[in-house]
C-alpha cells in the first residue's frame, strides 16, 4: 500500500506539472495587465486524498481482489505439486530401503525426481513472472485511468493545480473546501462501470 501511495503521489505530481504547463502556455499570449489581473485572483487549486481514492476506486478494489485470488490459486497449485513430489520422493526412498530397486532403477528414479523438481521450480518462476508482468500492466492501466480522468475532469473545471494529499506527505495542511476526492471517485467509478458494461456486451 505504501508503494502504491508513493507511485500515486508521483503520478499526481506529473499531472500537476502538466496541467500547470497547459494553463500558463494558454495564457502566455495575454497582456501584462491581464496577467497581473489573473494573478490577483489567486490560483484555482483543489486536492485529492490519495489513500481515500485508492480505498474507494472500484477498479483498484477489483484489481486487488483479482491478484489476491490469482496469488492464492498459484500458492495452492504449487503446494499440491510440492506434496505430490514429496510423496514420490518418500515412495522412492521406501523402495530403495527395501532393496526393491536395482542400481540402474535407482539412478533412473533419482534422475526423474531431479527433473521433476527442476520442472516445478521452472513452473513456479514462470508463473510468478507472468503474474508480475500482468500486475505491472494492470498498475500502469490503473494510474493511466486516473491521469486521463484528471485531465478530463480539469477541462470542465479549469483548475490550475490538482494536488495529491496524504498524511505524512508534502502538504501539511489542506482546506476541506478544496477536497474533490468524492467527486473524483464518483466520476472514476462511473467511467469504470461504463467500460466494464461495454466489455460485457462484446
Amino acid at each position: 500500500m505504501k508503494n502504491g501511495l508513493l507511485i500515486w503521489n508521483a503520478i499526481l505530481t506529473v499531472a500537476v506539472i502538466f496541467l500547470g504547463y497547459q494553463h500558463y502556455a494558454h495564457h502566455s499570449s495575454d497582456s501584462a495587465g491581464g496577467s497581473v489581473s489573473e494573478a490577483s485572483k489567486g490560483k484555482k487549486i483543489v486536492y485529492v486524498q490519495a489513500d481515500s481514492l485508492l480505498k474507494n476506486y472500484d477498479y483498484y478494489k477489483d484489481f486487488q481482489k483479482e491478484f489476491e485470488s490469482k496469488g492464492f490459486q498459484l500458492e495452492n497449485d504449487l503446494a499440491n505439486k510440492g506434496r505430490s513430489f514429496q510423496n514420490k520422493v518418500a515412495f522412492f526412498q521406501q523402495r530403495a530401503q527395501q532393496g526393491a530397486l536395482s542400481q540402474d532403477q535407482a539412478q533412473s528414479a533419482q534422475a526423474q525426481l531431479a527433473k521433476e523438481e527442476q520442472d516445478i521450480t521452472k513452473y513456479r518462476d514462470e508463473q510468478l513472472r507472468k503474474l508480475d508482468e500482468e500486475r505491472i500492466k494492470k498498475t500502469e492501466e490503473f494510474y493511466g485511468n486516473i491521469f486521463d480522468y484528471i485531465k478530463s475532469y480539469n477541462k470542465e473545471n479549469g483548475y490550475e493545480f490538482v494536488l495529491g494529499y496524504s498524511k505524512g506527505g508534502g502538504i501539511l495542511f489542506a482546506d476541506a473546501n478544496l477536497d474533490v476526492t468524492k467527486k473524483m471517485v464518483e466520476g472514476l467509478n462511473k467511467e469504470y462501470k461504463e467500460k466494464e458494461a461495454a466489455k460485457a456486451k462484446k
